[in-house]
């Protein structure tokens, strides 16, 4: 479905929420069930054919896609609606729509006209996700009909329920039948709901049910049983995700007008931080719901465990999202959020009672990591034909395949002595596997053809970042291939593309970034290096004097690009100007500055009457810091890939293999988690991947990049030094299965990780002004 398909659901939908008062209707039915106030709410939707959005057309269903009813179950969040749209117009027609009986044809068609509310009674032990019936059998009974017996736990809706979808064992195989409402031998016992809402614990007592109450058994039943407890949980993530943006919206607007000591409290920085925070979270959490619908959505169809995987790994994130931002509502919003008046009570308690629904975060967790077991596939050999490509409609190229054709290029190209560096390559180390990338036309993977580089789409770029790491490829010197090569692709004039792009690309020109200064670090528009025009008889130029510091690798340079000072009398920000330098230039001196791990990585670089050409100023004169904020945001987007955690990670999974650490429930919950923030790291820069793609400037959003990247690798790199224990006190490389390993350089490169680029609280202060607009 596309994007403005998508985008009219959302809308009505919410419009039908407002107008119906949803959350009004929430309150009443909180503080005094009605029966016949749900029974009218459900005949409205049924007028908007909601209970039939997954239906086919030929049951009188609307047959959206996943992402379609994603979006009314979102909205319905957002609204705290108090029909079980989740539970009825989601799990029970799921597994209806993939039956094939006149019976299951028959429920189907009530459903959908709003005649019927049928529940799915499937769950048999708290916490259980497995689908497979252990206590609840059927057995044949009189007539050619069958006996029910066992016990179901959460069926909602409770007594709103005109009969029970319920999956039983019988013959070794799932049967999966239809108990009406009435039926002899169903004991029913309402379980009164934290929001609200009313569950049923049922039993059935050799239940006599007739031969037309089989709606389907064998792999068929349990087949569409499993897909639609996955899509459902999918759905309920839509409606998680759809709970904490709106406490997340009610909590802004109290930030922005709450005062206190004579001020919004908005303006506290503590407060703005965690709102920020919320933030983050959910803006995470949507973009891991956007990629699982994708592919969820996908008409080839995903195989069942693949499914099941994908959605737990949604439901988890979309819930701890959910969980933590009414947790920071309620803590934002003081006394007020403590209490049954404020609206926010309402969502906070939806939240909890979907987050224990259908499986927690734990739960779901350690059901991916079960799901998604295998081995480690730097370590597999890529079975590849034929030549490697220089260039080709990526697009084109099936993932997999394009997967196998990256990993049989780097074993049989990469250098073994590389992999694995636990130290920031140097330029000596990694020329040569420059120039062999060069050679095959592969050192820009997201520069676009027309200027020599791969054009990789969004999702290879993700997949070619995962195999570079996965087999331990050391970074090479970049600066050129990720920031100033983009910078002049978008910004530079046609003359400063051809000279400078393809001695980028040939590995002539090696870069660093002059940025920050002495007492103008996270403070860039403090800086003081200055430029002044001059002209000779060799033509215009600047002359440059100041210093540089914290310059990446600026001995394995020999161009800089910066931002100089040109108008000492204009405001800070209106008087910079951005150039680029040769550093074999007279006048330029480089002095390294040894890292916590002992590494000369930075440098401070000192400016002493060096003369740099006009040409070689990038945009307008004086209008550098436009320039700057293009580059911060390719910087962000770099800093916020999932390069450095999929390195890391790769580390640790090195090393829990070799010491047997998955066997520790401990280890692999914590490494589960890990592995998914990595991985829905990965679905958060997609999306600004594509932005970037599309020629589009980046917004002030993508500092959330660089804070959930350089957190996530400084958790991995903590647990990687716990996890190494005494070897996580030792100096200098140690050996793991034949290859160097360094505890330490993860978490020591994760702490600079949160500072260079912008401090992590920097980034947060632009997110809650220029985002949350959070007062000043």
């Amino acid at each position: 479905m596309d994007s403005d398909s998508l985008s009219a659901i959302r809308e009505a939908a919410l419009d039908y929420f407002t107008r119906s008062g949803s959350i009004r209707r929430c309150r009443a039915l909180v503080e005094q069930p009605d029966h016949d106030a749900r029974a009218a709410g459900w005949s409205e939707l049924a007028a908007l054919g909601w209970p039939g959005m997954l239906a086919p057309e030929s049951a009188g269903g609307l047959a959206l896609d996943l992402a379609g009813a994603a979006e009314i179950l979102r909205a319905a969040g957002e609204h705290v609606a108090p029909e079980p749209l989740l539970a009825v117009a989601g799990l029970a027609a799921l597994l209806l729509t993939r039956l094939d009986s006149a019976p299951a044809a028959a429920l189907l068609e009530d459903l959908v006209a709003g005649r019927s509310l049928p529940a799915l009674a499937w769950q048999e032990s708290a916490g259980d996700l497995s689908d497979v019936p252990l206590d609840c059998g059927c057995e044949p009974g009189p007539a050619g009909g069958v006996l029910l017996q066992g016990e179901k736990l959460m069926v909602i809706p409770g007594s709103a329920a005109s009969g029970w979808l319920v999956s039983a064992r019988g013959d070794d195989d799932t049967v999966l039948l239809w108990v009406p409402r009435g039926t002899g031998g169903v004991t029913e016992t309402p379980v009164p709901l934290v929001d609200g809402e009313q569950a049923a614990t049922l039993r059935f007592d050799r239940v006599a049910l007739p031969a037309s109450a089989v709606l389907a058994q064998g792999p068929s039943a349990r087949h569409a049983l499993r897909h639609a407890l996955a899509a459902g949980q999918i759905l309920q993530a839509a409606e998680l995700l759809g709970t904490g943006q709106a406490m997340l919206q009610q909590t802004l607007a109290y930030l922005r007008t709450r005062s206190q000591f004579g001020k919004p409290i908005g303006s506290f920085q503590a407060l703005q931080h965690r709102a920020v925070d919320m933030f983050i979270h959910l803006e995470v959490a949507r973009a891991t719901l956007d990629e699982v619908l994708a592919l969820a959505s996908d008409r080839a169809g995903l195989a069942i465990e693949r499914l099941e995987a994908e959605a737990s790994r949604v439901n988890a994130r979309c819930t701890a999202a959910a969980l933590q931002a009414s947790r920071s509502a309620v803590q934002l919003h003081g006394a007020i959020g403590y209490t049954q008046e404020c609206d926010l009570s309402l969502f906070y308690k939806r939240t909890l009672r979907l987050s224990a629904w259908l499986g927690n975060v734990t739960a779901h967790q350690r059901r991916h990591a079960a799901l998604s077991e295998g081995t480690a596939r730097g370590s597999e050999t890529a079975a590849w034909q034929g030549d490697f490509p220089r260039t080709t409609d990526w697009r084109e190229m099936p993932e997999s395949e394009f997967r196998r054709m990256v990993r049989a290029f780097l074993q049989q190209r990469y250098p073994d002595r590389l992999r694995y560096l636990s130290h920031r390559a140097r330029w000596s180390e990694m020329r040569d596997w420059y120039l062999t990338l060069s050679a095959q036309g592969w050192i820009a993977p997201a520069w676009p053809q027309a200027h020599g580089g791969m054009g990789l789409p969004a999702d290879k770029m993700i997949a070619w970042i995962e195999e570079l790491e996965q087999y331990g490829v050391a970074r090479a010197p970049d600066q050129g291939i990720v920031m100033i090569g983009p910078l002049l692709i978008q910004h530079g004039t046609p003359e400063q593309q051809q000279r400078f792009l393809p001695r980028i690309l040939a590995g002539d020109h090696v870069w660093c970034q002059g940025y920050s200064e002495p007492n103008a670090g996270s403070d860039l528009a403090g800086l003081r290096t200055e430029a002044l025009q001059a002209r000779d008889a060799d033509g215009d130029h600047f002359v440059v004097n100041g210093q540089k510091i914290w310059t990446t690798l600026a001995q394995d340079a020999n161009h800089i690009f910066m931002l100089v000072r040109t108008d000492r009398d204009a405001k800070k920000q209106e008087g910079i100007s951005f150039l680029l330098c040769d550093l074999r230039t007279p006048g330029i001196t480089i002095r390294p500055i040894h890292t916590l791990a002992g590494e000369p990585e930075f440098c401070e670089v000192f400016f002493d009457n060096v003369r740099v050409p006009a040409e070689n100023l990038v945009g307008k004169l004086h209008g550098g810091w436009t320039i700057a904020k293009a580059l911060l945001g390719f910087e962000r987007i770099f800093l916020g890939s999932p390069k450095q955690s999929q390195y890391a990670l790769g580390q640790l999974e090195r090393l829990a293999r070799s010491r047997r650490l998955f066997a520790d429930p401990v280890f692999a919950q914590r490494y589960t988690a890990l592995r998914l923030d990595v991985a829905d790291l990965s679905a958060a820069y997609t999306g600004f991947a594509n932005i970037v793609k599309a020629g589009r400037p980046l917004p002030p959003s993508v500092s959330l990049l660089k804070i959930w990247a350089s957190e996530t690798y400084h958790r991995i790199g903590a647990l990687l030094v716990e996890a190494s224990e005494e070897q996580g006190a030792t100096a200098g490389d140690v050996d793991v299965d034949g290859q160097p390993f360094n505890a330490l350089s993860p978490l020591i490169g994760s702490t600079s990780a949160m500072i260079y680029g912008g401090t992590n609280e920097i980034q947060r202060n632009i997110l809650a002004r220029q985002v949350l607009e959070l007062p000043g």
